[in-house]
C-alpha cells in the first residue's frame, strides 16, 4: 500500500504544472516627478492631479490610475488593459508629459 502510495507522488511530481500560478499579463507604466522640496500636498495639487487628468483624456486604454505623493516625489501608475501594447502606451504618456512639462518650472522634471 505505502509503495503505490509512493509511486502515486512521484508520479504527481513529475506531470504536475511547474508553475501553479496563471500568467498575469497587466501593463503598467510609472512616470516619477521629482521637485526637491514641494510638499506632499503641493505635489498631489499641482503635478499628479492635472497630470492624472490629461492622461485619462490623451491616452488610450487606460483601465485605471494610482498615485502617491512624497515631499518632493510623485509618482503615478498607469494600469493598461489587459493585452495592451505597454510600448505604445509608454510613447502616448511621453508625448502629452513632454507637453505638460513646459508649464512647470524647470526644476521640476518626470524620470
Amino acid at each position: 500500500m505505502a509503495l503505490v502510495i509512493l509511486a502515486g507522488g512521484i508520479l504527481t511530481i513529475f506531470t504536475m504544472a511547474v508553475d501553479i500560478f496563471p500568467e498575469v499579463n497587466i501593463p503598467v507604466v510609472g512616470v516619477v516627478w521629482s521637485y526637491s522640496g514641494m510638499s506632499a500636498e503641493e505635489m498631489n495639487q499641482r503635478v499628479l492631479n492635472v497630470n492624472q487628468r490629461v492622461y485619462t483624456t490623451t491616452v488610450n486604454n487606460i483601465e485605471h490610475l494610482e498615485s502617491r505623493a512624497i515631499k518632493g516625489v510623485g509618482i503615478i501608475k498607469v494600469f493598461f488593459q489587459p493585452g495592451t501594447d505597454p510600448d505604445a502606451g509608454v510613447a502616448q504618456l511621453t508625448a502629452i508629459t513632454a507637453t505638460l512639462i513646459r508649464a512647470y518650472p524647470r526644476a521640476l522634471a518626470p524620470h
